[in-house]
């Protein structure tokens, strides 16, 4: 059993920038790597990076490249996306999510496990 809560939402001006996190409960063999997914209104949810607990290696989409940073602590069992340069095309309810690895967490299989998401408004 894992649990993923998300945290840190809120509204930002474009340009500006915001971190959100994912605390999940333990990390198991079927959670070796942790994510995002977002969905805007009337948007298929769609993948935006992801990040493996041990080796720390990363993923992420072509839109959010270069302006988003996904991190781990592992300590903590908490991931974080950290936002910048955002645009009001990133508004999103924000989703974490985990899977056996990075593969399947953005390939068809997807995610194993979701958290119940976390509101992110960019203003123009």
């Amino acid at each position: 059993q894992v649990s993923l809560v998300e945290s840190g939402g809120g509204l930002v001006q474009a340009g500006g920038s915001l971190r959100i996190s994912c605390a999940a409960s333990r990390r198991t063999l079927n959670t070796l790597a942790m994510g995002w997914f977002r969905q805007a209104p009337g948007k298929d949810r769609e993948f935006v990076a992801a990040i493996s607990w041990i080796v720390g290696n990363t993923v992420y989409a072509e839109s959010v490249k270069g302006r988003f940073t996904c991190s781990r602590d592992n300590a903590k069992n908490t991931v974080y996306l950290q936002m910048n340069n955002l645009t009001p095309e990133d508004t999103a309810v924000y989703y974490c999510a985990a899977a056996p690895s990075i593969a399947t967490m953005s390939g068809h299989d997807g995610p194993d496990y979701w958290g119940q998401g976390t509101q992110v408004t960019v203003s123009s």
